[in-house]
């Protein structure tokens, strides 16, 4: 068997190029980031419909994710991650030609099925690059999602505050098209295949309960927490996932293997991705509310949304910076001791930020600290899940912990906002969130920083060996052929 191109020349190409589609769709993430107080005015409509553009890439990235993973498993994974990025460019160039909350939000929505695309990259690493260049690669390509957040914010604050908020989406459509191009000169396809039929009941059943599920934590706050809606859609996913998993279960070619996504070091990895992303969005949630308040408060810092955006930076140069050394303490000591150490460092972070919320260079310290945790974590969770799984589920199994840690982010932005819209003070004729509701929601962030440590404790010690993957039906029948 011929040694793969990527392998020959030992994949840095290859490297490059993933870890600048994860910074692209990361940079897509946080496109409306500073437009959101201006959204409403700019769309001529509500703000609770402009929080659309927001939601509606969070469901589609949800829904699309998992699928894309079971497609690119199935049909190759270069060409699901080009249709993605072809989805992205798509959605930028829809509200970048035409105005009003229609055009953004279906943009929008096309702009999160690129979230399939590390999960993807990660799993066309593995199947491409030799050995000794896969642990550095992954940390790089995983915390890639933290490093184009960081450093796209200020981007987009500058471009917001300076310019029409059109060219942000001309911008993203241009950098889409030209990853477009650098992954059909350098990524090879991957040989590795599952073969079966695509469990379009399971894709439907599991985008149903998924949308279910985050509509109701994504907008209970606006519907209210004990409204008929808000209940009704938490009834009606977990109804719809009981079932979904029945059917996973039964199935012979099944949309997530259920199975092996319950062997304990890939559940316990997944349930530390949902605290993980928890934890680190919550920081991301309070810190540029706090630059930015007026000083009038007592505690706000009263910075621009450019300079609140550039505090942020730091953190993604951090995450960048310390990828590597969780590669090397995952190759000499196992990836579970890196995610613990990650954890940690990112409960310590916020233990800092509890004394450091009255000065600039504080917040840009401890969101530095916390950013150094999600990297060591980032870095480490695919390396656990594709230990325990076979060659030809990785791309499923990655993007089904790409949707956990999306889990967790959004009942973070749910949780913390619950925190900062109840507990508030009054200045003027304005209700701003107050002081000690801050602190409430980076202690929020610390236990759960402290919660993901725990869950990591029970991680196997040992990496579990991968079970083959059972040959889909189709499989078998296609080999019964070949040999008459």
């Amino acid at each position: 068997m011929s040694t793969p191109p990527a392998a020959r020349a030992g994949g840095g190409a290859v490297i490059g190029v993933l870890a600048g589609a994860g910074i692209a769709v990361s940079l897509m993430n946080t496109l409306v980031v500073p437009l959101i107080p201006d959204l409403p005015e700019l769309l001529g409509t509500t703000p609770a419909n402009a929080s659309w553009a927001i939601t509606a890439t969070l469901l589609a990235g949800a829904v699309a994710t998992p699928v894309l993973g079971r497609l690119g498993d199935m049909y190759g994974k270069r060409r699901v991650l080009l249709a993605s990025l072809v989805l992205m460019v798509i959605g930028s160039l829809v509200p970048a030609l035409a105005g009003g909350l229609v055009p953004m939000v279906v943009g929008r929505a096309l702009q999160g099925c690129a979230a399939a695309v590390i999960p993807l990259g990660i799993s066309i690493m593995r199947d491409e690059l030799p050995p000794q260049r896969m642990g550095s690669a992954m940390a790089l390509v995983s915390s890639s999602l933290g490093i184009g957040g960081a450093l796209g914010l200020p981007l987009a604050a500058v471009v917001a505050q300076h310019a029409d908020w059109h060219v942000l989406f001309w911008a993203s459509a241009a950098i889409g098209a030209a990853v477009i191009a650098l992954v059909a000169a350098f990524v090879p396809e991957s040989p590795v295949r599952s073969g079966g039929r695509f469990d379009l009941v399971g894709a439907l059943g599991l985008s149903a309960g998924l949308l279910s599920l985050l509509l109701a934590v994504s907008k209970g706050g606006d519907w209210g927490w004990a409204s008929g809606t808000t209940l009704g859609l938490f009834g009606t996913a977990a109804a719809v996932l009981l079932l979904w998993g029945v059917w996973e279960l039964r199935t012979g070619s099944p949309l997530v293997d259920l199975r092996t996504t319950a062997r304990r070091q890939v559940l316990m990895t997944n349930l530390a991705s949902v605290v993980v992303g928890f934890a680190m969005y919550a920081m991301s949630l309070i810190v540029p509310q706090l630059l930015q308040l007026p000083e009038a408060t007592g505690y706000g810092l009263g910075r621009s949304m450019v300079v609140a955006g550039l505090c942020m930076a730091p953190s993604g140069l951090v995450m960048m910076a310390v990828s590597p050394f969780s590669a090397r303490i995952s190759a000499a000591r196992g990836p579970k001791v890196s995610l613990l150490i990650g954890s940690l460092v990112i409960a310590a972070g916020y233990a800092l930020s509890l004394g450091l919320t009255h000065h600039v260079w504080g917040m840009v310290l401890f969101s530095c600290v916390i950013g150094a945790g999600v990297a060591f974590a980032y870095a480490a969770m695919p390396a656990l899940i594709m230990s325990a799984v076979p060659a030809s589920e990785t791309a499923a199994a990655n993007g089904l912990n790409s949707l956990m840690r999306s889990i967790g982010t959004s009942t973070s932005a749910a949780v913390v906002g619950v925190v900062l819209s109840h507990m508030t003070v009054r200045m003027g004729s304005v209700e701003l969130p107050s002081e000690n509701g801050f602190r409430t929601g980076l202690a929020i962030g610390l236990g759960t920083a402290v919660l993901a440590a725990l869950v990591t404790l029970a991680v196997p010690g040992r990496p579990e060996p991968a079970a083959p993957a059972a040959p889909a039906p189709d499989a078998q029948q296609d080999a019964v052929a070949a040999q008459s």
